[in-house]
């Protein structure tokens, strides 16, 4: 059986990154790298010249129009009153595990002083693991729907059956084949419904166009214009035996929800699934994961407890 990791894949140890980032200060000076690679550059004027404040803990002022810019100001960390380097092990922790963590997990792990503050960083990280720079599947793309139960804050997971909506949710995804029919990327996405509508966008949202899809005989499917498309009746085979790596997909988000959550609650499940698909996606680059997650958030921008809540109202 082969190793989980190898050589070129293995993420860095704990006591490795603790090293590198040994406090707040050396955690800054990363972020300042990142942010301003060729020097510093003022968000309100573009202005290049400025300087470092002494009287203030990682922070510039423009030259041109006196602005002062931390180092966290518009990234996902602005105004946080966690340190920075607890800010680091989270999206080490995070990028690196292989099944993440729970809000609760993280609390007991770093210390946090609240389960809403685990909370509302893991969210925050969540919210990073979506590149708004990323490419869209393409070549030969398996496509297929399933359901997860879900649960309420007291209830014990529950659904009906088949495709009963009792007690689940609608998800859809898709998993790009590499050479050797090997599974590549994938999406994730929650659906209100089966219509030929729904499952028709989510394809054209993201998925090249010209890509082969591959489906089963679900009827939603028929007329995808500016596709291949190749529908396969499943009948009485297994449909795992017929489209594998769709079904992996699913087989490891449904185990990675139970064992991590205790089952899925419905109001939040895209941020987890964008947590999944970010972390499917790097299993063979766990070494750079987190410096992509640092660096995606700090382009996406601030986001308070209320907006992350708004999002999902």
């Amino acid at each position: 059986m082969p190793a989980r990791w190898n050589s070129t894949n293995r993420p860095p140890s704990l006591q490795s990154f603790k090293d590198r980032f040994p406090d707040d200060d050396a955690c800054a000076a990363y972020l300042e790298q990142r942010r301003w690679p060729d020097g510093f550059i003022c968000p309100e004027c573009a202005s290049v010249c400025g300087w470092k404040l002494q009287t203030k803990r990682w922070t510039w002022e423009c030259r041109d129009c006196g602005q002062q810019t931390s180092v966290t100001a518009g990234t996902f960390m602005h105004g946080t009153k966690v340190p920075l380097r607890t800010w680091f092990l989270a999206a080490h922790l995070m990028a690196t595990h292989s099944n993440g963590m729970s809000a609760l997990q993280l609390q007991a792990k770093l210390d946090l002083g609240s389960y809403k503050t685990a909370w509302l960083l893991l969210h925050k990280l969540r919210r990073a693991m979506i590149d708004p720079d990323r490419t869209m599947l393409s070549g030969d793309v398996e496509v297929d729907e399933t359901t997860l139960p879900f649960r309420t804050l007291d209830d014990p997971i529950g659904g009906g059956q088949g495709r009963s909506p009792i007690g689940k949710i609608a998800v859809v995804g898709a998993v790009e084949l590499e050479a050797g029919n090997k599974p590549g990327r994938i999406r994730l996405k929650v659906i209100p419904d089966y219509r030929g509508e729904t499952l028709k966008g989510f394809i054209q949202d993201h998925i090249e166009g010209g890509s082969h899809i591959w489906t089963d005989d679900n009827k939603s499917y028929y007329g995808l214009n500016g596709f291949d498309h190749t529908p396969r009746v499943i009948g009485k085979m297994a449909a795992h035996i017929i489209m594998p790596w769709i079904h992996r997909v699913f087989s490891n988000l449904k185990r990675w929800g139970i064992g991590v959550f205790h089952g899925f609650r419905r109001k939040y499940l895209d941020a987890y699934l964008n947590e999944f698909v970010f972390r499917w996606n790097r299993r063979h680059s766990y070494r750079s994961a987190f410096e992509r997650l640092i660096g995606i958030g700090v382009a996406v921008g601030p986001a308070t407890y209320d907006d992350i809540r708004a999002r999902v109202a």
